[in-house]
């Protein structure tokens, strides 16, 4: 690959292999794609799947790997290619191996060219040729090829190997220097190497200033709990790029971390009225609002989520209750009356749905003064949740449902359940900022302040106590009585630091012990549900580096980094 001769080669290679690519066609005008699959057609890609709007995406993703994806830069539901790719990536739907292109006019491609995050592999420009597109193709495959196998670490979660193979690379002349030390910085700071990172970023911004080093530098600020200079950074980022939104992001996250609410909801308000389509960051709106109690600002973020959602795949039922819960809060118990009817038809049949109607149905009476309505309500909604609870549901009730009936129990006096209620949610939320506030604040509207900081107190103070039993079993070198501690911990609390923690024990039996297909499963049960939490948490790429090393050790096949769910059966055995 370092002579040009072999350079010509691979790229005549690849131009043969067209032809056993499989393509996916995003576009939401079908004669636009029409045309696309007669220029790839010409070029002998033949096994083409089309995509006219972002539910049939995420249909086709979900049942076929691409080689290639050709998306347009404007979707059919206001959001734009760019949103749909790191949608996808952070996800995990798509491998990093697919070449991903934008096609776009010239003024879209100047509108985010320059500070994509998660930057596509090339823009197409219209109009443009067959040669012009198969160019593209060759250069974006050639660029795979070369990344190859760090592609497949990545996407398997293994993050020490893919550094060792950042390394080689790096040592190899080639023309995507900056690529392998953007990846390279990436790695670090989600192995927790933050210090190590920021060399690699300052490395990076001597040579020339991108945005994407200036945000990893600022991650890696901020990893390393130097907040005011991740702070500044971050500061400095949106001023010089601001059309980079996912630094505003950052620089909210950071503001909240440093107890700046104010000026976090104000970031974020910039960011949205440069994006306004995007729902998420409407979304982080009314949730940062709604904490500062700036209500009519929540109201207004909320409405919008719900406005871009509706009649969408993508429509959440949080997204419904947000909005209505708000309104009740402002006294607006007409229109909550009107979102939560909108609810029951948009989710009729759904037992999550009926649960969230009764909820707020039952926060409008209390509101309007009608305690029995209320409690007859919130009655119902409390056998609801049991039953589901009883049913082990596929899709657990929401945290945010959950704190909304209790909510509606300590309002119409059931304050036994809302306490019941509360304690699961802010054990399995402990480290979550923004859920503890959002509990404080229920407390203190409910006139019961001091009721709620004992509340959370006792549950601190039983989390602390749970997982020092296991802690110290391990530190007495009985490392199975420490397992079964762990285990306990992670099936009454599953909050994240008790998953990774049992995960973690149980692969270090196995690694002493031997391997055990029972435990081996339970252990990627627990790995599974840590990485929902928060698939980039160094801890949760800790628990899972260990069990890669040990099911390594045994020669067990391991588990695709995306598919734990679907895979442990065949992987634990």
């Amino acid at each position: 690959m370092k002579t040009p001769e072999s350079t010509e080669e691979l790229r005549h290679k690849l131009s043969r292999e067209l032809a056993s690519k499989r393509a996916l066609l995003i576009d939401r005008h079908p004669n636009a794609r029409n045309s696309l699959r007669i220029m790839l057609s010409a070029l002998g890609v033949t096994a083409v799947h089309n995509a006219g709007s972002s539910a049939e995406v995420l249909r086709q993703v979900k049942g076929h790997h691409f080689d290639i994806i050709l998306s347009d830069y404007q979707l059919e539901d206001g959001r734009d290619g760019q949103q749909l790719l790191e949608e996808l990536r952070q996800q995990h739907l798509v491998a990093l191996s697919t070449v991903f292109i934008i096609i776009t006019s010239e003024r879209g491609y100047h509108n985010v060219v320059s500070v994509a995050e998660l930057a596509p592999d090339d823009y197409l420009i219209k109009p443009f040729t067959a040669d012009e597109l198969h160019g593209r193709l060759i250069r974006a495959l050639y660029k795979k090829s070369f990344f190859a196998q760090l592609y497949e670490q990545l996407d398997n979660g293994a993050f020490t190997e893919a550094l060792a193979t950042c390394e080689k690379l790096l040592g190899q002349e080639s023309a995507f220097l900056f690529d392998a030390l953007r990846l390279k910085g990436e790695i670090l700071n989600a192995l927790g190497r933050h210090a190590d990172a920021q060399l690699v970023y300052e490395q990076v911004l001597k040579q020339r200033v991108v945005p994407w080093a200036k945000m990893g530098l600022a991650m890696a600020l901020r990893g390393q709990q130097q907040l005011a200079e991740a702070e500044a950074v971050g500061q400095a980022l949106v001023d010089d790029f601001p059309e980079f939104t996912a630094a505003y992001d950052f620089l909210a996250e950071v503001q909240d971390d440093m107890g700046k609410a104010t000026e976090a909801q104000e970031i974020l308000q910039r960011a949205a009225l440069i994006s306004p389509n995007n729902s998420n960051r409407q979304r982080l709106v009314g949730d940062v609002a709604a904490r500062n109690n700036d209500l009519q600002m929540a109201e207004k973020a909320y409405g919008k989520v719900l406005e871009r959602r509706r009649g969408s795949s993508l429509k959440n039922i949080d997204d419904y209750t947000n909005l209505s819960r708000v309104m009740v809060q402002r006294g607006h118990t007409e229109g909550a009356r009107k979102v939560t009817d909108e609810l029951r038809r948009d989710w009729r049949g759904n037992k999550h749905g009926e649960l969230a109607a009764l909820v707020m149905e039952g926060l409008c009476a209390e509101k309007e003064g009608d305690p029995a309505k209320a409690k007859r309500a919130v009655e119902q909604a409390v056998l609801l949740h049991q039953s589901l609870q009883d049913e082990g549901a596929a899709t657990p009730v929401s945290q945010k449902l959950t704190l909304d009936l209790a909510q509606a129990c300590l309002a119409t006096g059931n304050e036994a359940m809302a306490q019941e209620l509360v304690r699961k949610v802010a054990a399995e939320n402990h480290e979550n900022r923004a859920m503890i506030a959002q509990v404080q604040n229920m407390y203190t509207r409910a006139g019961k302040e001091e009721s709620g900081q004992e509340l959370l107190a006792q549950v601190g103070r039983e989390i602390v106590e749970l997982n020092n039993r296991g802690v110290m079993a391990a530190r007495s070198g009985d490392v199975q009585g420490s397992v079964q501690l762990l285990m306990e911990a992670a099936e009454r609390v599953p909050n994240l630091q008790f998953l990774v923690n049992a995960t973690k024990a149980i692969f270090t039996l196995l690694d002493i012990k031997g391997w055990d297909a029972t435990l081996a499963k339970r252990g990627l049960r627990y790995l599974e549900m840590a990485q929902t939490k928060d698939m980039r948490n160094p801890r949760v790429i800790s628990a899972r580096e260990m069990y890669q090393r040990v099911a390594r050790k045994y020669g067990v096949s391991i588990v695709p980094f995306s598919g734990a769910r679907n895979q442990g059966d065949k992987a634990a055995g």
